[in-house]
């Protein structure tokens, strides 16, 4: 079991990812906008169904590497730290737009809003990069099954994702005309949140050195 401390720092960083804009937060916006809330979460709970199947594949797949591999599990800390410092520099780079942007989507029955949430969830790249990158730096081999610990954070992962992802599509509509009218907040969230993922790339790049 990891520690407690480990336990907060991927909750930090789990809830860093899920606010710094992706396809799937641009998807349910758009979608919540458009189309209303309700329909927003039913986007959502494609894209969490999404998120259990890459918290199964990884899991294994992460057990199975670190076990057969030598130094499989420093590679796998310094992709991570790569990584996060890529997302940083998404949100720090010039010109970069806010997740709040609308696109047009047509209206479309709960069981094609499902679907679109699982295709946008297992295309994203983001979250195929988390579990397979970012998830692994959490997991100490010597604090017991690295499968249980994997799917341990995988968890964590889905409850902070839907939970703040429930909140933005109630709130999209609000959150988007405020971000309109205040160009200033949406660019201190943004240097909020690549502050935080380069601080945290640097902490795990630190940790593989040694």
């Amino acid at each position: 079991m990891p520690e407690l401390s480990t336990l907060l720092a991927f909750t930090l960083v789990a809830l860093g990812m899920v606010l710094t804009p992706g396809p799937n937060m641009v998807y349910l916006i758009s979608r919540s906008i458009a189309q209303g809330p309700m329909a927003g979460m039913v986007s959502l709970g494609g894209i969490a169904l999404g998120f259990l199947f890459y918290v199964f594949c990884a899991a294994f797949g992460i057990t199975a590497l670190v076990f057969a591999v030598p130094y499989a599990y420093d590679a796998l800390r310094l992709l991570g730290a790569g990584y996060l410092l890529w997302l940083a520099w998404q949100s720090l780079r010039p010109g970069g737009r806010s997740p709040f942007h609308v696109r047009d989507l047509p209206h479309d029955g709960p069981r094609k809003l499902f679907m679109m949430g699982l295709l946008t969830s297992l295309l994203n790249p983001k979250i195929a990069m988390f579990y397979l990158a970012l998830l692994p730096q959490f997991i100490d081999p010597a604090a017991g099954s690295v499968l249980g610990q994997s799917i341990l954070l995988g968890l964590i992962q889905i409850v902070v994702s839907v939970s703040v992802n429930t909140l933005i599509t109630f709130a999209a509509g609000g959150i988007a005309l405020f971000l309109r009218t205040r160009p200033l907040w949406s660019l201190a969230q943004r240097w909020l949140m690549g502050t935080v993922l380069a601080g945290f790339a640097l902490r795990m790049a630190y940790e593989a050195r040694r």
